[in-house]
């Protein structure tokens, strides 16, 4: 089992920044592949990242978010970070954390909603001109 809590969501500027945070407990994160999602308003959620815990390797940033979106991990507070730099409007949404025990081969094609087992509650981002 693995409980995961989402912080860091805020009202910003155009351009500016934030690092979302995601603490797990309950398991550590070891063979787990963990995926940030987000979702705004009438629209479905959508897998931003994807990054396999052991080792620090990234799997996957969306079009929509590379080169500005990075996700990092601190081992020793079992915590997964998502620092947004040169944020939009359209980056406004719920950001949601979510992972699964997985080999790293199936991480490699996770990026569905229904490829992850636990979920946070979210944390709101909004982005304003």
């Amino acid at each position: 089992q693995v409980q995961l809590v989402e912080s860091g969501g805020d009202s910003v500027q155009v351009g500016g920044s934030l690092r979302l945070s995601c603490v797990a407990s309950g398991d550590s994160f070891r063979r787990t592949c963990v995926g940030w999602f987000r979702q705004a308003p009438g629209k479905e959620r959508e897998q931003i990242a994807r990054f396999y815990a052991p080792g620090d390797l990234a799997m996957y940033y969306a079009d929509s978010v590379k080169g500005r979106f990075t996700f990092t991990q601190d081992n020793a507070k079992n915590t997964l970070y998502l620092q947004m730099n040169s944020l939009k409007p359209e980056d406004t949404a719920m950001y949601y954390c979510a992972a699964i025990q997985r080999a790293l081969r199936d991480c490699r094609v996770a990026g569905a909603v229904a490829d992850f087992k636990y979920w946070g509650q979210g944390t709101q981002v909004t982005v304003s001109s």
